[in-house]
């Protein structure tokens, strides 16, 4: 049974259940952002709990905590296994903390303050093209993580947990040819990490804001760190040159064109004739068909300054705009795509 046929009655259509579940889908995220945020699923992780203990351990409600977790159960989060005991289900593990393949952070960062006043503000965006949030703070979601440590830390997690994507474009892409790898605006290095240790001989460069650089340092074992430069600045002004390839990963999607082509020129600059760009990012379909980075691009509208999920086309008109020709497109398997360049000769 699904969660609209357990709500409303038999007598509607299929079409209105599937309209309902869309309507309602925000109650059940909000669920999750909240057991999320306290921590239930780490609290389970040993042995199931009674409710009253959960809620003292996370000074909530206890009847109020019950109610949602019920609910949860419903869908598969979670599972009361006896009168108000519950326990970790598949879908909850991946809410624990440390989790191989976790979400808390992402349930935790899409449920915050200012994502959910942004998007409440969805209709503004629309009438207008600009960002919501930008509207609402004063300034955008960058300069937001950087003034607001904890929020910048939440956002830090949520982007590392993409580390499968990592593993996906390392057996997409044969980066065996690189001698040094050049990952710009690539945060904590996850992904420059994961490819310098799958190819021994390669060197890497670090490349974002000094502090998250700094950071990002700190974070890493040793004998990576002997084999990468980390260096602090903006990809807006100059980009370290000697690299064989550039990274940039989801980093042109945050952007409008304008921005996202100063970025693009910048690594056009840096790079050498024999260099290539590597953009990692989502590249939109034609057609109906669903894809979830389609939905991401309104994200994209409403929290970030100008930035978009692009097609094909407008890939190649923002790179020829910069000086660069796309060699090839290369699926991964997940939406992810790695669109390979070089300099136009």
């Amino acid at each position: 049974m699904t969660v609209s046929e357990s709500i409303y009655a038999p007598s509607n259509t299929p079409f209105q259940m599937t309209a309902m579940e869309w309507i309602h889908a925000y109650w059940m995220s909000r669920c999750v952002y909240v057991v999320a945020k306290l921590g239930i699923a780490d609290l389970l992780s040993e042995s199931p709990q009674h409710c009253d203990t959960l809620a003292k351990a996370t000074d909530t409600h206890s009847d109020a905590l019950y109610r949602i977790l019920r609910a949860l159960a419903s869908v598969g989060i979670f599972a009361e296994i006896k009168p108000r005991y519950f326990a970790l289900t598949p879908l909850a593990d991946n809410l624990q903390t440390n989790h191989p393949e976790s979400v808390r952070a992402m349930a935790i960062l899409r449920g915050e303050e200012h994502y959910y006043k942004s998007w409440g503000d969805l209709m503004y965006s629309l009438q207008t093209g600009d960002s919501a949030f930008e509207r609402l703070y004063g300034m955008d979601l960058f300069e937001y993580n950087d003034q607001d440590s904890t929020q910048g830390e939440i956002f830090d997690r949520a982007m590392a947990e993409s580390e499968e994507e990592n593993t996906l474009i390392l057996e997409a892409y044969d980066f065996s040819s690189i001698d040094k790898l050049a990952d710009i605006g690539g945060g904590k290095g996850l992904s420059l990490a994961t490819i310098l240790q799958a190819y021994p001989s390669m060197t890497g460069i670090l490349f974002d804001r000094p502090d998250v650089v700094e950071r990002a340092k700190n974070s890493w074992d040793l004998a990576l760190q002997n084999r990468c430069k980390f260096i602090g600045g903006s990809f807006f002004e100059d980009i370290p040159t000697g690299a064989d390839a550039y990274i940039l990963k989801h980093i042109i999607q945050d952007w409008d064109d304008e921005r996202s082509l100063t970025i693009l020129q910048g690594c056009h600059q840096a790079m050498t004739p024999q260099s290539r760009l590597l953009v990692i990012d989502f590249v939109i379909p034609p057609g109906n068909e669903f894809y979830g980075s389609k939905f991401i691009d309104v994200n994209m509208l409403v929290m970030c300054p100008g930035g978009r999920i692009r097609t094909e086309e407008e890939f190649h008109k923002l790179f020829k705009a910069a000086g660069l020709k796309i060699t090839q497109i290369i699926p991964t398997e997940s939406e992810v795509s790695i669109i390979e360049s070089t300099k136009i000769s």
